[in-house]
């Protein structure tokens, strides 16, 4: 086995309190901020608001550009500030250090004049990477400020290697050693093809490039902004996807001996047996970051013809307290939704196919409606993100917790207003009925493909049309869009080229030589995608005088869709379209969502 090596990544240098009042000195001097801004953005830091720094809070609100903040760090640290993507890099001073110091440490050297070495770093006073360049070249060193991104993009062009964002990524020397711990593993009989035992599986999964490698996986994914992790074991290799941005797209094909391993160690991560290969199990797990970030992970496993597939489902906690508009709402459906959760009674309902954001929505209005003058109770499968003064209650099956009986429970406890995850079968749906006719606020979901749809599927589960037209107030039918990515974003050269089905241009009454259409060029911040990140298209049906009597006299989900159109409610199709046109996102994400050929 090869000898484990035993350097320690350089640790980063945490920006302290003092560090953000500094910056925002600068910043007001140079009149980049006002005295007012600066104030209340420390005040929000200081009272908890934000576990970032002052530079991250300003990059990620776009409240300033970062060669701003960077000309800033520069000025206070008494170091220049250079832009490496406009830099001419004299390739005689890349001899002087070899690419993988230069990775480990995150710099890249400039210039050389006469004994003195200048070198680019996102932190220069990082004293570790500046000692062991002294160390290595016996030069003086000159550190300059650049950024993070610029620093890694430099390594990668110039020294030809691939650099990971995070400390916990595994390189080749470390996979090796992971193939050679497997390998003496196998030679004294541990793995192979009989049975391992628990304890042999247990010494297998903490080993160190083990720990190594799992945590490289779990968190590059949350880095990449991933809310899914598949490891499919296949016949040949183990192959590791991430779900970003609502597509899968892969990240490692790892050897097929790595695979009892990283099993084995995502298993005890989230207290599954690890003995158990036969059944489907279900965990979940916590990670808590260096930057303070806390994510929540649910586990699930299911054996296959090849061994165990492995999903994790990435629980960011930052996105339970998302406000509506930030969702993607226009003015006029977030005033419509607003005024439907201003009820004390009734039925909102959200609904769209798995993975359309609907969870997310009712968290988002959760954080409207909880005061600490309501009693809010939710009933959840699973509980997917917590959030203060409401109580919240999980299904389990297994224990007889259902919808129906929770939901039961729940109608003793003096609630105010009730969020049930899932309306799934007749006797929930009649439940959740009752409750809002006797004075409860009920948020719910259902799985449709519109919100007129939802009340003909209220009706297939036994609801009477009358009920239905006196307890639902209104619903919310949601898909999740790609945005375009706003570091290579790019208005298309030919608009006629852009693919628009008849269907679309005849429900929009558009003519698309005279629109401008963007994309996304492809960069490293998107993956080469065009996109990142996503944003919500919705229609808001509220179930007016009109809608209700056509509900009563039973019209059809067509009948009940062209009332509220004439009513002035905008389609998922025409929501969509508003995005497009103002850049957001692509034709073709509207179309791929919407189900139009």
């Amino acid at each position: 086995m090869a000898k484990q090596q035993t350097t320690k990544s350089p640790q980063k240098r945490t920006p302290s309190r003092e560090d953000d009042r500094s910056l925002a000195r600068v910043l007001v001097e140079r009149k980049h901020l006002t005295l007012q801004q600066a104030k209340g953005l420390l005040a929000r830091l200081k009272n908890g608001e934000s576990h970032n720094s002052l530079e991250n809070v300003l990059k990620e609100e776009e409240i300033l550009s970062e060669d701003i903040i960077l000309e800033a760090k520069a000025s206070l640290w008494n170091v220049p500030f250079i832009d490496l993507r406009n830099y001419e890099i004299d390739p005689e001073v890349l001899e002087l250090i070899p690419g993988e110091v230069a990775k480990r440490f995150r710099f890249f050297p400039l210039f050389r004049i006469d004994e003195t070495l200048l070198i680019a770093m996102s932190d220069p006073k990082d004293v570790n990477a500046i000692d062991k360049v002294t160390q290595l070249t016996k030069l003086n060193v000159s550190p300059a400020l650049s950024s993070s991104e610029a620093v890694i993009e430099a390594i990668e062009k110039y020294y030809g290697e691939e650099v990971e964002v995070e400390d916990h990524n595994v390189s080749n020397d470390d996979l090796q050693d992971i193939l050679e711990v497997i390998e003496a593993q196998e030679d004294q009989d541990i793995t192979g093809e009989q049975e391992q035992s628990v304890q042999d599986l247990e010494k297998l999964a903490e080993e160190a490039p083990v720990v190594k490698m799992t945590n490289m996986v779990l968190i590059q994914a949350i880095t990449q902004g991933a809310s899914d992790i598949h490891i499919n074991p296949e016949e040949d290799q183990l192959r590791v996807r991430y779900r970003i941005d609502g597509v899968l797209q892969n990240s490692h094909n790892l050897p097929k001996n790595l695979q009892e391993a990283l099993v084995s160690r995502i298993k005890i991560l989230s207290n599954l047996d690890i003995a158990e290969h036969r059944v489907p199990q279900d965990g979940q797990m916590h990670i808590k970051l260096k930057n303070g970030k806390e994510v929540d992970m649910r586990v699930s496993t299911l054996p296959s013809a090849h061994g165990e597939n492995v999903v994790l489902r990435i629980l960011d906690r930052s996105a339970a307290l998302m406000d509506l508009q930030n969702l993607g709402f226009e003015e006029d459906n977030y005033r419509n939704i607003v005024s439907l959760l201003r009820n004390a009674y009734g039925i909102i309902l959200v609904t769209g196919p798995t993975g359309s954001g609907k969870s997310t929505t009712l968290y988002a209005a959760l954080n409207i409606l909880s005061t600490i003058e309501k009693n809010v109770i939710t009933l959840e499968d699973p509980i997917e993100y917590r959030l203060p003064l409401i109580r919240q209650s999980q299904v389990h099956r297994k224990a007889g917790m259902t919808f129906a009986k929770g939901l039961r429970a729940i109608l003793r406890q003096d609630p105010d207003i009730v969020m049930v995850g899932e309306i799934r079968d007749a006797e929930t749906a009649n439940i959740a009925v009752q409750a809002a006719l006797t004075g409860h606020l009920v948020l719910s979901t259902l799985h449709t493909n519109d919100a007129a749809s939802a009340v003909t599927r209220l009706e297939e589960m036994g609801i009477e049309p009358f009920l239905i037209s006196t307890a639902v107030l209104g619903v919310q039918a949601q898909r999740l869009v790609r945005r375009i990515c706003s570091n290579c974003i790019e208005e298309c050269e030919k608009p006629e080229d852009v693919e628009i089905p008849e269907e679309v241009v005849k429900s929009l009454g558009i003519n698309k030589d005279e629109m401008k259409f963007f994309r996304g060029k492809g960069c490293k911040k998107c993956r080469n995608t065009g996109y990142k990140g996503r944003i919500s298209i919705v229609e808001v049906l509220p179930l007016t005088k009109a809608i209700k009597s056509q509900v009563i006299k039973g019209g059809s989900t067509l009948d009940i869709q062209t009332t509220a159109e004439e009513e002035g409610m905008r389609p998922l199709l025409h929501d969509g379209w508003i995005k497009v046109l103002k850049g957001i996102t692509t034709v073709e994400e509207v179309i791929r969502v919407t189900n139009i050929k």
